[in-house]
């Protein structure tokens, strides 16, 4: 391990408290991962009283990000991107699929934790390449005027900017609709932005809604947030982009291939995601 991720291993270990779970700990778990501690599992364990199918939620995500990239990269032409909230490595990241693709792709990720960045710094990192920013969403100046994003990313052309699994962690109070508008304003013509968002079940799925709410109080109680938002709030986090065909729609519906886990259960009524284009 070269001497200055070594340092920021060093430094950064303090800052990581396993006796409370994590958002990015959790999932990985969830997705079949080993990057998590006994909190983060004993937390797992709960959701998955409530809800069992939330592992299946996971990999949908995870499904979705691939099936993204891979549009973004062979039809959309786009080569450098920008992974908000990318959580843990695993397999199938957003450089991994890109680069299958065009491995001249660049890619910038971002993530607030401590441990996110220690673990992707030692795996991922390739200077030319691929790099990570430790920084909060919810200060988009932080990161978009991070020296990192700058090396990697030329803001003057298209970019796919990727928030996924990441809006509907940030509170009311902090302003999501505001978050994803200053990122869309510091991105060029052409330029995609992909969300994932948990959405509220609608009228089609009622009797999902008191489980949605009692999962809502369980991820607020363990690590600080989650929200289950109404279809029209996560679809003006797009703004007056263009939504690409077949727009806002359940993770399994969006350009699904022969992967794609097709149920009708409370995943597909409960986790939307969809990709815009700046024109």
């Amino acid at each position: 391990m070269p001497e200055d991720i070594r340092q920021d291993s060093r430094h950064g270990l303090a800052d990581i408290d396993i006796t409370r779970p994590n958002g990015a700990r959790v999932y990985n778990y969830l997705i079949g991962g080993k990057d998590n501690f006994t909190a983060d599992r004993v937390f797992a364990s709960r959701i998955l009283e409530c809800a069992p199918k939330a592992p299946l939620s996971a990999l949908a995500n995870r499904e979705f990000l691939r099936r993204v990239v891979r549009f973004l990269t062979a039809e959309a032409g786009i080569s450098q991107f920008l992974d908000i909230g990318s959580g843990l490595p695993t397999q199938g990241n957003v450089s991994e699929v890109a680069h299958e693709i065009n491995p001249n792709a660049r890619v910038v990720y971002v993530d607030n934790d401590t441990m996110v960045y220690i673990h992707s710094k030692a795996l991922l990192s390739d200077p030319a390449r691929v790099d990570i920013i430790n920084a909060d969403i919810r200060d988009p100046a932080e990161i978009l005027t991070d020296p990192t994003a700058f090396s990697l990313i030329d803001f003057d052309k298209p970019v796919g900017l990727l928030m996924l699994a990441i809006l509907h962690h940030i509170e009311d109070r902090d302003n999501p609709a505001w978050i994803a508008a200053r990122f869309r304003e510091a991105m060029p013509a052409g330029s995609y932005l992909a969300i994932s968002s948990f959405r509220m079940p609608g009228a089609e799925a009622s009797e999902l809604q008191a489980v949605t709410v009692e999962n809502e109080k369980i991820a607020t109680e363990g690590f600080g947030s989650a929200r289950w938002r109404e279809e029209e709030e996560i679809c003006g986090w797009f703004g007056d982009w263009e939504l690409v065909p077949p727009g806002l729609v359940p993770l399994a519906d969006w350009r699904p291939d022969e992967q794609t886990r097709t149920e009708r259960d409370e995943v597909y009524h409960s986790f939307f995601g969809g990709v815009a284009r700046k024109n």
